[in-house]
């Protein structure tokens, strides 16, 4: 220990008594203590060390001295403290002897303070019974922190899965099948689609049945964001980067979602401003904390999705085009519901089972006559359009059982494009004709129709009707057999010889 030159006698008398004092204390005192010196090796250890020596595999105290700490003394972390210099007061030693609370001191050499070995001393060898309020506190906590672990990872983790789309429709079904295809690459997707048309549930269901699914899904809705908080919530916020931030920072969307999917909703109300930085991020893959000089790299799938005309709004220069092109590279438009109509019966029975769910009553059953009013109406909110006049009716009603009266009522006060279901038509002699007939007569006129359109071109034929050119001609072929068409592989031309058109 240095002492000050202007120490008196008497002082100096003092300190050296003191920390001969503190030495014999701790020695008698604690339960056990040993020292090493600067290369680590144990060179003394006192009599209630000794009683630890069987567990460690040693029968004398001979056989312990002059061994490396580390090699005696499993999961010591002596070899720290000597090699830091800075003592470890209190921790918690787990090894064959048992589980002791510890403290680690270095000590100095006087003249160079130089770290010259350290103290190793046993505070307590049976913390469960001596730390008992102590342990239940810090137990408690840890499970605290656990359940809040489990609290956000479950946020983070998707609510829904292709199956929660839906609907059996034409377009139901080609919607789920490009949202598979979708979630096998890495490649952003872009959700086009109306208000209420169930982007933000396809987004979670891509995430679900992707590579990803495992990792966090994270979502912003732009619209929702203030444009001077956009920066900060989507790249975080470096320690002290203005008054009043955490001296922590913060992490941002893109650091969250960070092996998993970052959601970017409503992306057309996205500022100018902030379009250059989030071109920059996705094209390098890092991203720049506000307040902070540093890049910090990141792996996230991008999702986008809108509800506005992204190619008018580039056109009008309020978006930048090359972030478009950034984000449109696997568009899919979600369909309104006014064109999957089929899919209401399915989707209002979904609809019921939550409402009942959640208010705890009966699920409302709607008559033959009320599906047939909303497979009708124009329904420009779509499916949560839908959702909020089945709660109105609902909860205006006394029975569970609703009629088109009850829906009327509500669709008129709301205002909701309103309109009178057509009526059944009389069976036409056309509807009366063999199946394979009306299916021949469809394939003819959609061919003959892209043939047209494409001027006699049969690839690009092909492609608009979602086919290949050998398919097309295989159609072709058939419904030449059919007596519908004659083709010619050479020409650009097909006839149709019962009607005198030429596609």
């Amino acid at each position: 220990m240095a002492l000050p030159d202007n120490l008196p006698r008497d002082g100096e008398r003092i300190l050296e008594l003191a920390a001969r004092s503190m030495f014999q204390l701790f020695s008698s005192a604690s339960e056990g203590m040993f020292l090493v010196d600067r290369g680590g090796r144990i060179v003394w250890l006192n009599d209630g060390y000794k009683r630890f020596l069987p567990a460690l595999g040693f029968s004398s105290v001979d056989q312990f001295l002059g061994h490396r700490v580390e090699d005696v003394v499993p999961n010591t972390q002596m070899r720290r403290v000597l090699e830091t210099g800075k003592p470890i007061l209190v921790d918690l030693l787990t090894n064959r002897a048992g589980t002791f609370v510890v403290s680690r001191i270095p000590l100095r050499d006087d003249a160079s303070g130089e770290v010259i070995g350290a103290i190793g001393i046993v505070l307590f060898d049976h913390p469960e019974t001596t730390l008992q309020p102590l342990i239940q506190k810090f137990a408690h906590l840890q499970r605290e922190l656990d359940d809040a672990r489990r609290e956000l990872a479950s946020q983070r983790r998707t609510k829904y899965t292709l199956a929660s789309f839906v609907g059996a429709s034409p377009a139901a079904a080609e919607v789920k099948r490009q949202a598979r295809r979708a979630a096998a690459t890495a490649s952003p997707v872009l959700l086009l689609g109306e208000t209420g048309t169930g982007k933000e549930l396809l987004a979670h269901a891509i995430h679900a049945a992707s590579p990803r699914a495992s990792r966090p899904f994270v979502s912003i809705n732009i619209a929702a964001v203030p444009d001077t908080l956009l920066e900060a919530e989507f790249f975080g916020v470096a320690p002290g980067a203005y008054t009043g931030a955490d001296r922590k920072g913060r992490d941002g969307k893109f650091k969250l979602a960070d092996g998993g999917t970052l959601f970017l909703d409503e992306i057309g109300d996205m500022p100018p401003s902030l379009q250059p930085k989030l071109l920059r991020a996705l094209q390098e893959g890092e991203i720049e904390p506000l307040g902070s000089n540093k890049v910090v790299p990141f792996d996230a799938r991008v999702i986008a999705a809108t509800s506005r005309d992204l190619g008018a709004l580039v056109r009008e220069g309020r978006f930048r085009e090359d972030l478009y092109y950034r984000l449109n590279v696997l568009p899919l438009r979600v369909p309104p519901l006014r064109e999957r109509r089929a899919d209401i019966p399915a989707l209002v029975e979904v609809l019921a089972e939550d409402m009942a769910l959640r208010n705890g009553t009966p699920p409302p059953e709607l008559s033959a006559d009320a599906l047939a009013l909303l497979q009708a109406q124009g329904w420009r909110g779509n499916i949560r359009e839908l959702r909020n006049v089945l709660e109105q009716a609902a909860m205006r009603s006394d029975s569970p059982h609703l009629g088109a009266g009850e829906l009327e009522a509500v669709l008129r006060e709301s205002g909701v494009e309103r309109v009178e279901p057509p009526p059944a038509a009389p069976a036409s002699a056309a509807a009366l004709r063999p199946l394979a007939e009306q299916v021949a007569e469809v394939e003819r006129q959609a061919i003959q129709a892209a043939l047209s359109a494409t001027g006699g071109n049969k690839l690009a034929a092909a492609r608009l009707l979602g086919i290949s050119r050998a398919k097309l001609y295989e159609r072709l072929e058939a419904l030449a057999g059919n007596r519908a068409v004659s083709v010619s592989r050479t020409g650009s031309v097909v006839r149709f010889p019962d009607t005198g058109r030429c596609g």
